[in-house]
């Protein structure tokens, strides 16, 4: 959903997330549903169809039901949607909660295969209420594991219109906190046996600090086509690649612009849009999201298809931001007909004619109306076209908005846009940079006209970047773009001429935030891969290149795996480039390793990457297998099954890889394969599998761990900590989940939260 004003973020009380805050709690009781400026607003645009306004209006009082959202390209994704309709579902639906019964769950009948689901319960409710303890822990355990994420409606919309396949380059310019990069990245691992798509996500956000919530979403996923950088989105630098041994400019097949907006139509779950509400919000950022917007379509391949949206209603951040774009790429760009595209969501196309209000209530419906003094902060760009056939040929009916009393959603809006050719801009300044040829910049945009230069122009209206600071210091530095030599000068006169297409004036650049650690390529003969490759027979093809660790000098602690296309990424634009991480881990060092053959253990959260290039050290197990490996700390090698004791036996003490194969005709089994990792110790064998994952595994295999808050002991109150607790029938329950816990234990030894500790001789 598209994101509101980072101003407004600043101003909010400190760690509180608008897009996490999605209920009705403390704080918010003095805060009265009623706005009339933003009532009087909307009647008078007429964007809500005659006789429903008051619905309209009923449905934003009402608080947002809650929805769910499972991770489509996981081979999990079948075992948990059959979880969630034969227990949780079912038990749900015959609740009461204060006087109302809960409805059962329904799929959004416009998301593909039933992976989305809707509820008539808030986010409050699901985690306040007692009776749902069961279904909140189940959600909050399988969103840490990935495999749900708890995610608004109409957020789900621009990533399905974006028709993502697996080889394609896709930039999320705003993307934090990144249920929808979420999305993005699923969509790239549709094909579950393919490791490394050729396909990458760019994931950016000017915020340091959301970036790294940005991180916590993405890792989830465990995906090494994942990048996420900081930088300013209206000036998003472009990057090089390597192709053919010639560098040229990386232009995008697929572009998300979900822009910062002023979130009116976020008002069910944000309630402070409320009280704070006022047309200026819209007058402030349509500079900003039409800059975004530009820089997108900039950095978009001839052929490619960007997604602009907001959660914003109001036409000034909507369709006069399209209608600019639109007149300013000269017939470079088509707004798309995406009414077949998800069937059964219910939507209102956009509209061709507005105008706009001051907070006083003066209103204006041409810029000639606009008095000089106001002409600072109203734009020519924010009122419709003024000659009709040009009005008529943008089709700005294309647009969608969605209302929310018509499907029980959040209001937004979102526009696709395909790139016919470069931009005029683009056309006229082929070359910027003596090093890029406008060859190779024409071959990788597509077309024989397109010589993109390595930072194109930006738009007319310029703004100061906005800065962040860091602790104990200003920004890191300063990287100016440059501009084609002998155009600074037209592009300035240009720019004065409301109205008029031009390049816009260079823009600089800030890089700022936390100093990261370097990202350092291993070369193939790096001495790791000896006993790496020796103990767990990697087949030939491993990509070696594609290795990575965080440290210059000394030990390295973790690897990394990145995807061929990130490699190129990365190795061609560290100078210009703030990363704040890509890869995913597949080695951890283990201080014990050395003595047992490989100083380095498997890490569970790359093992389905890395897998498949393992030729040795598997352990066929069953479902009884990974039952005793998840729910006992350290079982004997005789607690397996024959067939999996006897595998063990004949290998070292080390780590090692616990593999399930479903087989087809025991379908009370799970029929996913899963991955796990493990150490053979010298009489025990462990699984190292974090917290969540352990609860998720061992609910494919119907053994429900759930943690007791009621009833907790005087003792356990006083220190703080919450005691598991059975489950009615499920005996093993219990010693999962002090498996569990006592796992959990040793990873906080260990520094890390989330990650298994080291094991045990």
């Amino acid at each position: 959903m598209g994101k509101r004003s980072r101003q407004r973020q600043k101003n909010q009380t400190p760690g509180r997330d608008d897009r996490d805050n999605a209920d009705w709690g403390t704080g918010y009781a003095d805060i009265v549903k009623e706005n009339k400026l933003f009532e009087h607003y909307y009647t008078e645009l007429g964007l809500v169809p005659g006789g429903e306004f008051e619905q309209f209006m009923d449905a934003m009082r009402e608080p947002l039901p809650a929805t769910i959202r499972i991770t489509g390209y996981k081979s999990h994704a079948k075992e948990i949607l059959h979880c969630l309709k034969e227990k949780y579902f079912k038990d749900i639906q015959e609740v009461e909660i204060d006087g109302q019964k809960i409805e059962a769950p329904q799929p959004l009948c416009w998301y593909p295969d039933e992976q989305a689901w809707h509820t008539n319960m808030s986010r409050k409710i699901i985690r306040k209420s007692p009776l749902l303890e069961k279904f909140h822990q189940f959600l909050v355990s399988e969103t840490e594991s990935g495999n749900i994420s708890r995610q608004e409606a109409v957020s789900m919309i621009p990533p399905l219109l974006l028709k993502i396949e697996s080889h394609h380059k896709i930039l999320d310019m705003c993307a934090a906190p990144g249920s929808k990069t979420a999305q993005l990245i699923e969509m790239l691992h549709s094909d579950m046996d393919v490791p490394f798509p050729e396909g990458f996500v760019i994931a950016n956000d000017v915020d340091n600090k959301r970036c790294y919530l940005l991180v916590h979403q993405a890792k989830r996923l465990n995906s090494p086509c994942i990048m996420v950088v900081n930088h300013d989105a209206t000036c998003i630098p472009t990057l090089q690649i390597e192709s053919g041994g010639k560098k040229g400019s990386l232009f995008y097949d697929r572009i998300l612009c979900d822009v910062p907006c002023s979130g009116d139509g976020t008002m069910r779950k944000n309630i402070d849009v409320w009280k704070k509400w006022t047309t200026s919000n819209s007058l402030h950022l349509h500079g900003l999201q039409l800059r975004i917007a530009v820089r997108g379509v900039e950095q978009l391949a001839v052929g490619g298809r960007m997604v602009y949206s907001t959660c914003s209603l109001n036409p000034i951040e909507d369709e006069a931001v399209i209608a600019a774009l639109l007149e300013k790429s000269e017939g470079a760009l088509e707004l798309v007909d995406c009414s077949a595209d998800l069937p059964g969501l219910k939507w209102m196309p956009g509209v061709s004619s507005w105008k706009l209000m001051t907070k006083e209530g003066h209103w204006f419906a041409d810029w000639s109306e606009v008095p000089s003094h106001r002409r600072t902060q109203i734009r020519p760009t924010m009122f419709p076209p003024t000659e009709p056939e040009k009005l008529a040929d943008m089709h700005l009916e294309r647009c969608m908005r969605i209302l929310p009393h018509h499907q029980n959603t959040g209001g937004f809006f979102v526009a696709v846009l395909v790139k016919k050719a470069p931009m005029p801009w683009n056309r006229r300044y082929p070359k910027l940079r003596k090093d890029v040829s406008s060859g190779s910049a024409a071959q990788t945009e597509g077309s024989p006209a397109a010589s993109t230069p390595a930072d194109a122009p930006r738009l007319t209206e310029s703004a100061p970047v906005e800065e962040e600071e860091r602790e104990g210091g200003g920004p890191e530095g300063d990287v100016e773009e440059e501009a084609p030599n002998g155009a600074s000068s037209a592009q300035e006169s240009a720019a004065k001429q409301d109205g008029v297409c031009g390049p816009p004036a260079s823009k600089k650049m800030k890089l700022f935030g936390y100093k990261e650690d370097p990202f350092v390529f291993l070369t193939e003969e790096d001495p790791v891969f000896i006993t790496i490759q020796s103990f767990y027979n990697l087949a030939p093809n491993f990509p070696k290149l594609n290795v990575l660790t965080r440290t210059h000098d000394g030990k390295k602690r973790n690897l990394y795996m990145v995807s061929k296309e990130l490699r190129n990424v990365l190795l061609n634009n560290s100078e210009r480039m703030k990363v704040i991480n890509t890869g995913v881990k597949v080695w951890s060092r283990n201080s014990d390793g050395e003595e047992f053959g490989c100083p380095f253990r498997l890490a569970q959260e790359g093992i389905y990457t890395l897998q498949p290039y393992i030729r040795s050290r598997i352990i066929r197990v069953s479902v009884e297998d990974i039952k005793v490996l998840l729910t006992q700390e350290n079982p004997y090698l005789s607690k397996l099954e024959d067939n999996a004791h006897a595998q063990a036996k004949k290998l070292v003490m080390g780590s090692i890889v616990l593999k399930y194969i479903p087989n087809p005709d025991n379908t009370e089994d799970p029929q996913c394969p899963i991955q796990l990792c493990g150490w053979r110790g010298k009489t025990s064998i462990r699984a190292f599998v974090p917290r969540n994952e352990r609860f998720h595994y061992l609910r494919l295999l119907g053994v429900e761990v759930f943690r007791e808050k009621q009833g907790v002991g005087k003792e356990g109150e006083k220190e703080g900590k919450e005691e598991p607790g059975k489950v009615a029938g499920e005996e093993e329950a219990a010693a999962a989940a002090a498996a569990v816990e006592k796992e959990a234990e040793l990873d906080l030894e260990n520094g890390d939260e989330n990650a298994s500790s080291e094991p045990k001789k």
